[in-house]
């Protein structure tokens, strides 16, 4: 694939690895209107405001616009067809509403509120809270506080709460890994002991292989520490961009860590847990420099870290709700330049295990680049 096939000059019976890039691109940059139901995330961070699908078997999930110009329409025969123009694109399956959320613990709890199910991965943030929120630091990008004050959620979950709806989630709708991130401490581990107990609790009950995400400890040892606990099968130590002016702007207590930390914190992580089960989120659409975007995925990879790489989705209640994802040619050409090196660098997303590299819905770039392709999932939901 050299570039962005306009999605709305495909007919697509069977359409091709390129044929299906381009769709994917382009509704995740346009978004999509619905006129049949889909089960969809709103508020809060990671997928959020969004539908969640298979488009011909690649796990998706993008934002619901009512002005954009591909629709979403029931077929025949319960099926789903992604159009532009009247035009029939690509084939969809739509995740349907997870059995687990009917579910409550002892306490009255919901198992929604305690963690969700993003297509065939369970997540959920164990601390909804970060010292961040609220402040001159805020990243402008995230909502973390706005599900907690709208009440769908709790603001601490705890090992034994995660373990209960993980195996739910495994037994009653196939979940196949979870991720468990949380907001940032003040603490020198940042958070990352907890949520690496809530991992070992999850592993221990459900079995599943488990992602955390965390900031840089201010101590490399804790890194250490928390490998040892046996509570994640990768970690995720995000960075956002690679542009310090940006990251200056959209996340200034990321900026004051600084680059050189996250990268020394990625080399320590790479020997700890293995190439490929580190991974950094890449936020594209923040007018960032492309060039300093694409030159910082190198270095990431060249350490071992999976860049992954997504165009901003705004979410509603933070900083940054108001922002224009970024179109789908510029997205594009970021990623055919971090997939090549990806390539050349025999990196791919099947080494992740669990997490976001694993999952691969909120990012295009294991569709554009069909040699790191994990493989299509079953368009079953489940």
């Amino acid at each position: 694939m050299t570039g962005v096939v306009d999605p709305g000059s495909l007919t697509a019976d069977v359409p091709d690895p390129a044929a299906i890039a381009s769709v994917i691109v382009a509704v995740q940059s346009a978004g999509i209107r619905l006129e049949t139901a889909v089960e969809t995330r709103t508020g809060g961070a990671g997928p959020t405001d969004a539908g969640m699908l298979w488009i011909e078997g690649f796990p998706v999930t993008v934002p619901t616009s009512s002005g954009s110009p591909y629709v979403l329409r029931a077929e025949d025969n319960g099926a789903q067809g992604l159009y532009r123009d009247d035009v029939r694109l690509a084939s969809v399956t739509g995740a349907r509403r997870p059995r687990f959320y009917d579910r409550t613990t002892a306490d009255g709890t919901p198992y929604w509120k305690i963690a969700l199910l993003h297509l065939d991965s369970l997540a959920s943030t164990v601390v909804q809270a970060c010292n961040y929120w609220n402040t001159a630091d805020q990243c402008a990008f995230c909502g973390i506080g706005v599900s907690l004050d709208a009440g769908s959620t709790v603001a601490r979950k705890t090992p034994e709460q995660l373990a209960e709806v993980a195996v739910a989630a495994k037994e009653l709708d196939g979940a196949v890994d979870a991720t468990l991130t949380t907001g940032s401490s003040v603490a020198a581990d940042r958070g990352a002991r907890y949520v690496a107990r809530c991992g070992r609790a999850v592993k221990d009950a459900a079995g599943l292989p488990v992602e955390i995400q965390f900031e840089p400890p201010r101590d490399l040892a804790i890194l250490d520490e928390v490998h040892g606990t046996g509570g994640a099968d990768a970690v995720g130590i995000h960075v956002e961009t690679f542009d310090p002016a940006v990251l200056a702007r959209v996340a200034p207590g990321k900026a004051r860590t600084g680059l050189d930390t996250y990268y020394r914190t990625w080399e320590r992580a790479v020997a700890l847990w293995g190439r490929g089960r580190v991974s950094t989120y890449v936020i594209l659409g923040m007018g960032e420099d492309p060039d300093l975007t694409v030159e910082g995925c190198r270095r990431a990879i060249d350490i071992g870290v999976y860049p992954f790489v997504v165009p901003l989705r705004p979410v509603a209640g933070s900083l940054l709700a108001d922002a224009t994802p970024p179109d789908a040619a510029y997205t594009d050409r970021v990623y055919q330049k971090v997939a090549a090196y990806m390539t050349e660098r025999n990196m791919s997303s099947a080494d992740a295990v669990a997490g976001c590299a694993r999952c691969q819905a909120c990012s295009a770039l294991n569709a554009v680049q069909p040699l790191l392709q994990i493989g299509r999932r079953p368009g079953s939901g489940s």
